[in-house]
C-alpha cells in the first residue's frame, strides 16, 4: 500500500495523495450549490407566500442573491439580498486547490517518466521542495480563511436571521417560518479536506528537503569537524605515548653506572708486597 508515512522517499505516491486531496478540496467547495425555503402566511391569506425559494451557490456572492416577499399590505412585494460576500475567500480555497492539482499531477509525470532529468544537477528536488513550502502556506492561509468566510456564510443563510429581513415578519400577526434550511455538510467537507492537504504538504517538506543537496551539504559540514576532532585526539595520544617510552628510556640510562663498569679493577698496585 502507498502511503507517505512509511514510504518517504516515493515520490509518486505523495504525488497520488496530493492529486486526491485537492480533487475532494475543490470538487466539495466549487460545486456546492444550495438554498433555503420560507413562508409567510399573511392574516389576508391572498397576500401570502408559502414558498419562498432562495438559491445560492459558488462563489458566494449573497449580496447579490435577490428574492421577492410580501408585505401583507396588499399586492406590494419587497425585494430584498441576502447579506454577505465570501467570493474571496472561496475563490482563493478553490484557486489554491486547483493549482495544487495540476503540479500535483506534473509532478506525477516528471516522477514516472523523467526520473533522471529531475534528479540531475540536483535542480528537480530543490525546485519540489521550494513549492512544497510555497503549497503548505497557501493551503493553511487558504483553508483558514475559507473557514471564516464558510461561518459568514451560514450566518447570512440561516432562516431565523433571513426571517428578521422582512417587514412582514414584524408584525405579530403574520406568521413567518422556515420550511428548509440549507444543507451545508460538504462545505464543512471542504474545510476538513483543506486543512488535511495543509497537514499533507507541510509534513512532506522535510522528506523533500533530505532529497536536496542543501541536506547533504549539511551532513559533510557536520562530519568534518568530527573527524578533524578524532584525528587530532589520536595523534595526541600517540605523541604522549612516544614522549613517555622515551623519557623513561632516558631515566634509566641515567641512574649509575653500567654493570660492567661497576665489576672493573682499579689499574693502581694491587698488593703492598707486591710495591716492596
Amino acid at each position: 500500500m502507498c502511503m507517505v508515512i512509511f514510504a518517504p522517499h516515493n515520490e509518486e505516491c505523495k504525488s497520488h495523495f496530493h492529486l486526491l486531496f485537492a480533487i475532494f478540496a475543490f470538487a466539495t467547495c466549487g460545486g456546492y450549490s444550495g438554498g433555503l425555503r420560507l413562508s409567510v402566511d399573511c392574516v389576508n391569506k391572498t397576500e401570502s407566500n408559502l414558498s419562498i425559494d432562495i438559491a445560492f451557490a459558488y462563489p458566494f456572492r449573497l449580496h447579490q442573491v435577490t428574492f421577492e416577499v410580501p408585505t401583507c399590505e396588499g399586492k406590494e412585494r419587497q425585494k430584498l439580498a441576502l447579506i454577505g460576500d465570501s467570493s474571496s475567500s472561496a475563490e482563493f480555497f478553490v484557486t489554491v486547490a486547483v493549482f495544487a492539482f495540476l503540479y500535483s499531477l506534473a509532478a506525477t509525470v516528471v516522477y514516472i517518466f523523467f526520473q533522471n532529468k529531475y534528479r540531475e544537477n540536483n535542480r528537480g528536488p530543490l525546485i519540489d521542495f521550494i513549492v512544497t513550502v510555497v503549497f503548505s502556506f497557501l493551503w493553511l492561509v487558504g483553508s483558514s480563511a475559507w473557514a471564516k468566510g464558510l461561518s459568514d456564510v451560514k450566518v447570512a443563510t440561516d432562516p431565523k436571521e433571513v426571517l428578521l429581513l422582512m417587514s412582514a415578519c414584524k408584525q405579530p400577526s403574520n406568521k413567518c417560518m422556515a420550511i428548509h434550511s440549507p444543507v451545508m455538510s460538504s462545505l464543512n467537507t471542504s474545510v476538513v479536506f483543506g486543512f488535511l492537504n495543509f497537514i499533507l504538504w507541510a509534513g512532506n517538506i522535510w522528506f523533500v528537503f533530505k532529497e536536496t543537496g542543501w541536506h547533504s551539504s549539511g551532513q559533510r559540514y557536520l562530519s568534518d569537524p568530527m573527524e578533524k576532532h578524532s584525528s587530532s585526539y589520536n595523534q595526541g595520544g600517540y605523541n604522549q605515548d612516544s614522549y613517555g617510552s622515551s623519557s623513561g628510556y632516558s631515566q634509566q640510562a641515567s641512574l649509575g653506572p653500567t654493570s660492567d663498569e661497576f665489576g672493573q679493577q682499579p689499574t693502581g698496585p694491587t698488593s703492598f708486597t707486591n710495591q716492596i
